[in-house]
């Protein structure tokens, strides 16, 4: 008879998780999270367990990128708002803003329609942990959905003057609330903290800035996934903004693999994010956090 086994032995489940494709998405928006999220492990000294399942749509069967690669979708838009309530994580990708891109913001087409349903399922029922994370130019889509209202955002420093525009076109037709812009390599709404008793010891935390620039009020991300539900007040989520749906913005293109990275240490653990860095040889360069659920 095989050993049952104890309740920390068991693999948590994998993390759902949903990429939105578009024409003339840019390539390592799409390629940089993927491969972090790919790597991820529930526990990376144990083969196997790995942390996230992942899912791309998009309006076509085919959709090239601006780089001229060629992606072959796994699911269209129409099934994606189906089982919206299947993905736990929703991410965004950016490219050049003149074109197809500009024509979809203009048309308010998808992605932004499921970016709004995937907002309003988490007011509806904040007792699910959900996450959007926008990289790069994606930020202009949310802005377009009217996500970022009373929130923080990044995106590419090129296009921070759009980026206003469209929030403020959003707060001139929602509650008016407008969005704190900021120059930074990510920056996280609705975070959950592990606060922990040294701060010294804390890697979301940064005191000291070579540009004079104010201190962030970063936090260390939690294992939330498997702790968020206890931790977390559930009265205190519902009365977010987004019912505390977990909201990510980054700025230009490899930011999104550091803002990944912030993803798999808040939802899995920071070791495991640690290793998906030295796995892809790269330095995590981390952002900030502006509000908390756990404070």
């Amino acid at each position: 008879m095989s050993a049952v086994a104890e309740p920390s032995e068991v693999t948590p489940p994998a993390i759902q998780v949903l990429i939105c494709l578009h024409p003339t998405f840019d390539m390592i928006d799409f390629s940089g999270p993927l491969d972090v999220l790919f790597h991820a492990r529930h526990d990376p000294k144990v083969p196997g367990g790995e942390a996230f399942k992942i899912t791309w749509a998009s309006a076509t069967e085919y959709t090239s990128s601006a780089q001229g690669a060629v992606i072959r979708r796994q699911i269209d838009y129409e099934d994606a708002q189906a089982d919206i309530e299947d993905y736990d994580v929703l991410v965004v990708l950016g490219g050049p803003v003149d074109g197809p891109m500009d024509e979809l913001i203009k048309a308010d087409e998808e992605p932004i329609p499921l970016i709004r349903a995937f907002a309003e399922l988490q007011q509806k029922d904040p007792s699910k942990e959900r996450t959007i994370l926008s990289i790069c130019t994606g930020s202009l889509f949310l802005a377009k959905a009217g996500v970022l209202q009373g929130l923080a955002a990044t995106t590419h420093p090129d296009f921070f003057t759009r980026l206003e525009l469209l929030c403020q076109q959003a707060a001139s037709t929602g509650d008016l609330a407008q969005t704190d812009v900021m120059e930074e390599r990510y920056v996280v709404n609705n975070a959950r903290f592990d606060l922990g008793d040294d701060e010294d010891e804390n890697p979301f935390i940064f005191r000291k800035r070579p540009d004079g620039r104010r201190k962030s009020n970063a936090r260390k991300g939690s294992n939330a996934w498997r702790e968020g539900r206890r931790r977390a007040s559930m009265v205190r989520r519902a009365s977010m903004r987004l019912g505390g749906l977990r909201l990510i913005t980054s700025g230009g293109v490899t930011a999104g693999i550091d803002a990944t990275l912030y993803l798999v240490a808040a939802m899995v653990s920071h070791e495991a994010a640690i290793e998906c860095a030295r796995i892809l040889q790269y330095e995590w360069r981390k952002g900030v956090t502006v509000d908390g659920i756990d404070v």
